[in-house]
């Protein structure tokens, strides 16, 4: 399900957008693309510090969608940029294995956003 595009995309820097949904209306945050790391089986982690409204949500509701991309990758018929949305699972981390890691690479982070891909595709 992850492609070379969407791997390429991971390494130019952009905005990610993390869309969830609780009780309510959608609540949105943002990251950057260099703040995630894929894991071997296909997770996205994405270091918190904030996102306590996002984690609320995920606890009623672990469905969240992302958008990102970047302008320095080629996108479809060779225009410039391309991005990706991203339907997913998610829970918060706070120990672990994936948690030391990414607190070794993000000493800031108070959690991680676990995000297990459901469905990924390129929108540009």
């Amino acid at each position: 399900m992850i492609t070379e595009k969407f791997l390429e995309v991971l390494k130019n820097e952009g905005v990610v957008s993390i869309v969830s949904m609780g009780e309510g209306e959608p609540h949105i945050v943002n990251t950057w693309n260099s703040y995630i790391v894929l894991t071997p089986d296909n997770k996205l982690l994405i270091p918190a510090y904030a996102m306590r409204k996002t984690e609320k949500n995920v606890h009623q509701n672990n469905k969240v969608k992302l958008a990102l991309g970047s302008r320095e990758v080629i996108g479809y018929k060779d225009y410039q940029g391309t991005g990706f949305v991203i339907e997913g699972t998610a829970r918060f981390l706070d120990s672990g294995a994936d948690y030391d890691s990414m607190k070794e690479q993000f000493a800031f982070l108070t959690r991680v956003l676990e995000v297990t891909v459901t469905s990924l595709k390129q929108m540009l």
